[in-house]
């Protein structure tokens, strides 16, 4: 997955801050029009099965369209659920703050006193660990434990450093199900699914997948890898586009969490951007340095992004044959959701952000 951060050390800044202020997006109608035109050709040009995408207007679904094959021969639609890779953890990192807002669990008491991985059981780091350090990515483990030779270690103490882990989620979300006695599965049900009505979405197989699934396209010389048989709390949840645009509706309404917490969310813990490299930013943007500022981090979920006055929020996922990604401005109250089933889905990504928020300095962290 990409961090944010690599746009502010691209060659390719160059927008000044004003712009970043009165960048306009097209109109509700013009969009979909401008998307109905473009999104066959760009599948086709990029080789992507297929591409879903939702748009937030006022912070309320306003529309979803889907093109091209969930399989092949098989036309994607409304109905076709996709693995959305890591966009699965701003949901489980909603889970975990509703949960606190309703004062079940507390975002900064130790994890250890319910759940220590057997891993780490006799390493003294694992009780500083807390679910505010899992959810932003303090934890100091790893990605994933098969980069460790399938031991969890850390590599840093929790708290001290920011390095991106999803198995600091299944630690938290492990942490959920012994504090509150209900499996993950269960708690996604009643703090997220049932009350946005997220009808069709989960973590493990239903049998209501059955005909329903996008195929992922990956590299021809790469083997996919074997499927999850149990719940992730950081990758592999299938959802429809509708479905997750009901998710981003709700997390921008700041809906059942307090707003301590709501603030908290998208609060960066740690500016990723050092001194120097907004300096080589600013000369690169040829800006005053006096009217130039970058900051970028992970806030509880979410990434948080601040160029000068204008906030951006996002999260991306990537597995084999999989893109996925979602965008929003908490201040305009407008976002975009997009799923692919393709290797080379993040240039369809690409393409169709430069339609909805034609910023060029996030676009320079999408890529070519």
């Amino acid at each position: 997955m990409r961090f944010l951060i690599c746009i502010f050390l691209s060659a390719s800044f160059v927008a000044t801050g004003s712009a970043q202020t009165t960048l306009k997006t097209p109109s509700k109608s013009d969009l979909r029009l401008r998307l109905d035109q473009n999104a066959p050709r760009w599948l086709k040009q990029y080789d992507v099965p297929s591409v879903a995408v939702a748009y937030i207007e006022n912070g309320e679904p306003a529309w979803a369209a889907v093109y091209g094959e969930q399989s092949p021969g098989v036309p994607a639609t409304l109905k076709t659920l996709y693995n959305v890779a890591s966009l699965t953890k701003p949901i489980s990192a909603e889970i975990i703050l509703r949960l606190a807002s309703s004062g079940n669990i507390s975002l900064d008491a130790p994890i250890s006193a319910y759940w220590v991985d057997p891993d780490v059981k006799d390493n003294p780091w694992q009780e500083l660990l807390t679910p505010r350090l899992c959810l932003s990515h303090q934890t100091g483990f790893s990605n994933w434990r098969f980069q460790t030779n399938n031991i969890l270690k850390f590599q840093w103490k929790p708290g001290t450093r920011t390095g991106y882990s999803g198995e600091g989620y299944d630690y938290v979300a492990r942490f959920a199900e012994r504090k509150t006695g209900h499996t993950f599965e269960d708690l996604a049900k009643e703090y997220v699914f049932d009350p946005i009505g997220m009808n069709d979405t989960s973590y493990t197989a239903r049998d209501w997948f059955a005909g329903r699934l996008a195929i992922p396209q990956g590299p021809k010389d790469e083997a996919e890898p074997k499927a999850r048989t149990t719940w992730c709390a950081a990758d592999m949840l299938r959802t429809t586009i509708g479905d997750y645009s009901k998710f981003l509706s709700s997390v921008m309404h700041n809906d059942n969490v307090t707003k301590e917490i709501a603030a908290e969310r998208l609060t960066i813990t740690r500016n990723l951007v050092t001194p120097d490299q907004q300096t080589k930013v600013c000369a690169q943007a040829k800006l005053d340095p006096a009217s130039c500022n970058v900051i970028a981090g992970l806030g509880l979920g979410w990434q948080t992004n601040q160029i000068n006055h204008d906030t951006l929020i996002d999260h991306s996922g990537s597995d084999w044959g999989v893109h996925t990604h979602v965008l929003f401005l908490p201040q305009r109250q407008v976002g975009v959701v997009i799923f692919t089933n393709g290797d080379n889905g993040e240039k369809v990504i690409r393409e169709i952000v430069a339609m909805i928020y034609p910023n060029p300095i996030y676009l320079a962290h999408l890529g070519p």
